[in-house]
């Protein structure tokens, strides 16, 4: 059995892991996992991952969970370009840099935007209270900023002059907020520029392709009840 990989679309991580797969020309076999169906919690996939998260790598009997670790490894073990995560120790760091740093700050803020502006709403049928979106906004702004001034600064890209993982972790968590109806890169023309440049050197296709499913979050049918309450305290402990 060859790479196969674990993933849903709608999640972040996933996004990195499928596009940059497919974009090295890396073959695997896609196994999904619709979370809001709650697929991740059943026996069977608790088998792969007892963690029930996704995503998740299968290469024969090797199994790994976490996307920074799966992107890592996958780097390591295929013949992927230098610019992913360089060779050269401080172009490398750079990027370890952000890996780092993205976990409790970027991530976070843009999944809690993407659930407080749109998915309170489609999921649990009611929208958070006013004065909770604005902090959790206000809390996002600051953390683009840090974006824009700490690792951008006036660069092409995060580790400087070429895309690296840190750019494709990065895009694909601004792109929550983006499905939610957040206008993250208005305002922002060197992180709007940023952006298309990233867009760019993945190819608009694979990048559309791989970010549908956020894009038309707001469209998403209401949960089915039993489903609902079965996600409902992962929900709760991911976004606080």
């Amino acid at each position: 059995m060859g790479l196969e990989l674990y993933l849903d679309l709608l999640s972040q991580p996933c996004r990195a892991v499928y596009i940059f797969a497919k974009k090295n020309g890396i073959p695997f076999e896609l196994r999904t996992v619709e979370l809001l169906k709650g697929q991740h919690l059943s026996n069977a996939f608790a088998q792969v991952n007892p963690l029930k998260k996704v995503p998740v790598l299968k290469d024969g009997d090797f199994i790994l969970t976490e996307s920074v670790a799966i992107l890592l490894y996958l780097t390591r073990k295929y013949k992927v370009p230098d610019h992913w995560y360089p060779q050269d120790l401080q172009a490398r760091a750079r990027v370890d840099e952000y890996l780092a740093w993205q976990h409790t700050t970027l991530r976070r803020n843009c999944l809690r935007a993407l659930w407080h502006k749109a998915m309170f709403s489609v999921f649990l049928g009611e929208p958070v209270s006013p004065e909770m979106l604005a902090a959790t906004l206000a809390e996002l702004d600051v953390t683009l900023k840090i974006l824009e001034d700490k690792f951008l600064q006036k660069n092409a890209f995060l580790s400087r002059p070429h895309i690296s993982l840190a750019d494709l972790v990065a895009i694909t968590e601004l792109m929550h907020p983006v499905g939610a109806g957040c206008q993250v890169f208005e305002g922002r023309p060197k992180l709007a520029a940023w952006r298309q440049r990233v867009e760019a050197a993945v190819g608009k296709i694979l990048f559309q392709e791989a970010h549908e499913t956020i894009l038309n979050v707001k469209n998403f049918p209401p949960a089915d009840p039993v489903i609902k309450q079965k996600l409902i305290p992962g929900i709760l402990a991911m976004i606080q």
